[in-house]
């Protein structure tokens, strides 16, 4: 239940516009509102308090919805998702050309970097658009995201944003800082992790704010003034409503958000061309008390208040209003209703669309178990008035569709012949069919315990209690065959356990049960290409390549596939496309570099491992790669050197652990090969290994 106190008087943060003053937008995933100190949270948050008070902070802000990319496309674009079209965390990503906080500030002569956390926000999604520097160098995910999850901690982001921001030199900068840490699973770092036991969540908000504290001190020593904007994109639940994280509900715990705008730096000067004194902090140092201000507000009005304080002018057709001028802080001013939406369930699981509105502190949830709050006596969402006033409820239905959203799927930029194609293999925009008609069985509410469902079966896989995962994800399928992630998370159980045929079996079951996911499809392809029937893989992805823009997953799929047949320029061509989507895709890069060692171009290899370890220092397959190249260059110190380094990456390369095994062995350093033999021999998958296996199983019997 979420609860505020706003503390009574008349303190009004002294924001006016500062023509091209720096802007510092920070988001924190998964924040709830409240969490922080300012709000009356548990987490101790004293830098994010400071900065509280020392400009506005809202008691009642809303994000557009409840998953990170989309969230963060409203930020950035000021837009509503049936707008910029980005619905869920994958198989999207944004037009080019599309204008955002970037683009604009851009165009007006800012400098902009991006720093960001998490695979979510990865460039190839296209939130890179505009960003002179976009660091997403956190690594790629080579499994479904819900068992890996690429990310890094605040305490490594932020500082990567503070060097850029001391480098940027006279221009005017942008600098959008993402931090992930407060996203599950919680382990907050050393001494957090002691101070919050128990509650980890919290921990994990603390050690973000600690690690936020010197980039916020950074620029109010800053000698040209900068505004800051401090939001999280989403909440989290904490089993608010038997939800476990967030995406399936929008209910308060996970759609209301804290936003704090604040001016920090040097005295403000009222003029373009006005000097800009350095550390004045007389007008904007710490004070008693910010402006708490209780009026409605939303992501979409993020971006109109920043132009509005840069001095550039807003766009006319942005759906949202700047909150700059005192008046729109005030209780008078005229509330604005705001859309939200959760599409994942739809989208992933087949389950019913949730669209809503809020009008004043009034909120509808649009769904086949309607759902209707006023929040000021049910802040916690307890007492559903859908059913007692069907007046009021129209009223509100009609305020939803005056938004006219669309639902996902709806929009196409793809020829009809390839629409055609893509659309028997699952491939539009990466969404699940949607029904004509989703009855109170479909709607998430009913359906809730299957979500906790499939949270346990990746707890289940992180033990490695496969049979147990394996029996969880079965029975989900059996109550609802329709759910592509729970065909996705089985067919991964049984891959990674060996069960090739049954990965396999599973994912052509999903496909015959009228599954459409693009997932389930390049899944599909990757195992088989891995197995042995890349012809058949390459059937089912040859229509992706003939998209504008298909997913760098597919893609990378379809060109293993192509180089397991021997197609090896056509293996080229498609990871060249790759890069050219995504200039900094690690796995392109890493293939590219296979492909040169295949051909034996050393030299042209090696600078693609290379690139390849600059974009993702964290990868093993680079290294792998690395000392493979030492290998063929008769310099096992260093092949040596780089296979062990991508063992201590990941312990199940079993290609790095082989060669890393059989080439100490051969370099004469048995007692030193040994425990990797052993390691080989415990853990190998027999269907893909056992030849391997048995060589190695011999060479130990003979080495007693």
């Amino acid at each position: 239940m979420l609860a505020f106190v706003a503390r009574p008087g008349r303190v009004r943060a002294d924001l006016r516009p500062i023509n091209h003053q720096n802007v510092l937008l920070i988001t924190i995933d998964t924040l709830r509102a409240d969490a922080l100190g300012c709000y009356g949270g548990p987490a101790a948050t004293p830098a994010l308090d400071r900065l509280a008070r020392e400009g506005a902070r809202f008691t009642f802000a809303h994000a557009q919805t409840v998953l990170t990319l989309p969230s963060h496309t409203s930020i950035l674009s000021g837009e509503y998702p049936f707008q910029h079209g980005i619905r869920e965390n994958s198989g999207y990503r944004l037009v080019p050309g599309t204008r955002t906080m970037s683009t604009l500030l851009k165009q007006a002569g800012y400098a902009t970097g991006a720093f960001v956390g998490a695979f979510p926000l990865h460039s190839r999604f296209g939130l890179n658009l505009g960003f002179d520097v976009y660091e997403d160098r956190f690594g790629e995910t080579r499994a479904p995201t819900e068992f890996i999850m690429p990310e890094r901690p605040a305490s490594a982001v932020v500082p990567l944003a503070r060097d850029w921001i001391g480098r940027v030199g006279a221009r005017p900068w942008f600098a959008w800082v993402h931090v992930f840490d407060p996203h599950a699973p919680y382990q907050p770092p050393p001494p957090f992790d002691k101070e919050y036991a128990g509650r980890p969540y919290y921990g994990e908000v603390a050690a973000v704010d600690h690690a936020l504290a010197p980039l916020l001190d950074d620029v109010r020593t800053s000698p040209r003034p900068t505004f800051v904007v401090v939001t999280g994109d989403h909440g989290e639940a904490l089993g608010d409503h038997g939800e476990a994280t967030h995406g399936l509900f929008a209910y308060e715990s996970t759609l209301r958000i804290p936003l704090i705008f604040a001016e920090l730096g040097a005295e403000r000067a009222t003029d373009v061309g006005a000097p800009l004194g350095r550390g004045d902090a007389s007008r904007f140092g710490p004070r008693r008390d910010g402006e708490v201000s209780p009026i409605p507000v939303r992501h979409i009005d993020v971006l109109p208040t920043v132009l509005d304080a840069i001095g550039e002018a807003i766009p006319s057709d942005l759906p949202g209003r700047t909150l700059l001028p005192a008046r729109e802080r005030q209780a008078g001013a005229q509330p604005r209703a705001s859309y939200f939406e959760a599409m994942s369930a739809m989208l992933n699981r087949g389950w019913a669309p949730l669209t809503g509105v809020l009008v004043g502190r009034e909120k509808y949830i649009d769904l086949p178990i309607a759902e209707m709050y006023d929040l000021v006596s049910d802040p916690g969402e307890q007492s559903n008035l859908a059913g007692q006033s069907s007046e009021h409820v129209r009223t509100l239905q009609a305020r939803l569709r005056e938004f006219g959203a669309s639902l996902p799927g709806e929009r196409r930029s793809e020829n009809t012949e390839t629409l055609t194609e893509l659309r028997a293999l699952g491939y539009v925009s990466g969404t699940a069919p949607g029904k004509a008609h989703y009855t109170e069985a479909d709607d998430p509410k009913r359906l809730v315990d299957i979500d906790r469902d499939i949270h346990r079966g990746v707890e289940l896989y992180g033990d490695k209690r496969f049979d147990e995962a394996t029996q969880v994800y079965l029975q989900v399928i059996g109550r609802r065959p329709d759910m592509a992630i729970a065909y996705r998370h089985l067919a991964f159980v049984a891959w990674e356990t060996g069960n090739v045929k049954g990965a396999i079996d599973v994912l052509e079951r999903a496909r015959q049960a009228g599954v459409r996911h693009g997932g389930i499809t390049t899944q599909l392809a990757t195992y088989l290409a891995e197995s042995g029937d890349a012809p058949a893989a390459i059937r089912l992805l040859a229509p992706v390549a003939t998209q504008d823009w298909p997913e760098p997953d597919a893609l990378n799929a379809l060109g293993i596939a192509y180089a397991r047949t021997g197609r090896s320029q056509e293996a080229r061509a498609t990871f060249e496309r790759m890069l050219a989507i995504t200039p900094d895709s690690g796995m392109a890069l890493e293939n590219l570099g296979a492909l040169d060692l295949e051909r034996g171009d050393l030299a042209s290899a090696q600078q693609r491992f290379e690139q390849a370890a600059s974009v993702d220092p964290r990868s093993s397959q680079v290294y792998s790669g690395l000392g493979v190249v030492a290998l063929k260059k008769n310099d096992r110190t260093t092949a040596i050197g780089a296979l062990t380094q991508a063992v201590q990456l990941d312990p199940t390369n079993y290609d790095a652990l082989y060669n890393l095994a059989m080439t100490l062995e051969r370099d004469g350093q048995s007692a030193r090969a040994r425990p990797y033999l052993e390691q080989f021999v415990r853990s190998a998958p027999q269907a893909f290994y056992a030849r391997d296996i048995r060589e190695i199983s011999a060479l130990l019997r003979s080495r007693r």
